[in-house]
Parts: structure tokens; sequence; C-alpha cells
């Protein structure tokens, strides 16, 4: 697939975009241009740099292998490419534990900012950085993949639903689980968990520091 892509592309939605690659399979470079950079940055985050590059463009490769199966009604692939992203990344769980276990040794901040990198501040969580990475690795693999896909990707609650296939409610209930137990490892108080109402979620890409105190 030859990563290339006319100004037409950029007009339309990503179901058009895809629909098109059907028949031209050189539009689907479109796709890749679009969200390259945020998958990579995801991956990153979740496995490390070393493999982010391969591991994005594996999500684009199976993307393009998949694209007939994609439901053409949805304008946006956003939430498709990150749920392909996902399945990776649980692919490599064993590397993603290694690199929170390696973060929390180490004593450092969970991401690496910089001035083009705004999802990383998010989950900084510069005061316990350490801390985070370990209890980021104890938690159930379906929880962790909830929380970051709202923290890192920055996806709403229905779009993290479409993402790994889940009803919105199984989002909430993760979610809500994955915060309680985030607390409880650096130590704040079980007892103090909200059952928040994400429709009444004014920024459901708060600080994970935010979630946890």
């Amino acid at each position: 697939m030859t990563v290339t892509a006319g100004l037409a592309g950029h007009s339309q939605t990503d179901a058009a975009v895809i629909g098109q690659s059907l028949a031209d399979p050189e539009r689907f470079a479109v796709i890749f241009e679009r969200y390259f950079s945020q998958i990579r940055q995801y991956l990153a985050r979740r496995v490390g740099t070393k493999i982010a590059d391969d591991l994005a463009a594996e999500v684009f490769v199976v993307a393009f292998a998949e694209r007939r199966r994609y439901d053409l009604a949805r304008d946006c692939a956003r939430p498709w490419l990150y749920g392909i992203a996902t399945n990776l990344a649980g692919s490599h769980r064993r590397r993603e534990e290694r690199h929170y276990r390696a973060l929390a040794r180490a004593g450092t901040r969970l991401v690496t900012l910089s001035d083009e990198d705004q999802v990383a501040e998010r989950v900084s969580a510069s005061a316990a950085g350490p801390a985070l990475a370990a209890a980021l690795t104890a938690l159930d693999r379906g929880d962790r993949d909830v929380l970051l896909l709202v923290a890192l990707a920055d996806l709403s609650y229905a779009e993290v639903a479409e993402s790994l296939g889940i009803p919105y409610g199984t989002v909430c209930s993760r979610l809500s689980r994955a915060r309680r137990r985030l607390r409880e490892s650096l130590g704040g108080e079980p007892g103090r968990d909200r059952q928040t109402d994400p429709a009444n979620e004014p920024n459901p890409t708060r600080r994970i520091h935010r979630w946890t105190s």
C-alpha cells in the first residue's frame, strides 16, 4: 500500500474514504495519514517506543485487510483503529507490563513530555509516576484497556465502547473499578470511589492523578 493521498481526501469522512478504497486501494492511504501519528503515540505509551512504529504500521495493515468489514454508517474510523491498536497491544501484554515495571523501577515519569504531545501531559502524574506505573501493571487487562483509551487516546466513553466492542455500561464499570484500584494502590481511600455518571462527566480525559485523588 503506497502512502500517498490527494487533497480531496481531507474533506471527506473516514467512511467515505474507506468506501472508496474498496475499489481503489490507494485511497486508504488517507486514513493512514490522518491517524498514524495518534496511533503511534498511544502504542508508544503502552508498549514502549522501540516497537511503536512497527506496531502502529501493523494496525494499518490489519485495518486495510479488514476494511470491507468496516461499518460505513460510522463516519469516523478513529475508534475502530484504536480498537485494533488495543488488540495488538494486548498481544504484546508481557512487553507492556515490562514497560510499566521498568518505569516503576526507574522512578521516572510515566511518559516523556514534548511541546507537540499534549496527550502525554494528561497522564504524566509527575508526583506519583513510578507508583502509577506499578499500579497500571497490576490492573486487569480489560480495565487497563478502558482506562488507557480514555486517558491516552482521548476517546469518549461511547468511542471506547465502540473500540472494544463492549456495552457502554461495561466501559463505565471498568473505568470506575480501574480508578478505585489505582487510588488504593497509590494509598488513597477505597471508600471514596465516586460512581460518576459519564453523561455528566465534563471532561472524560482528566489527568489520571485527578482520578486517583
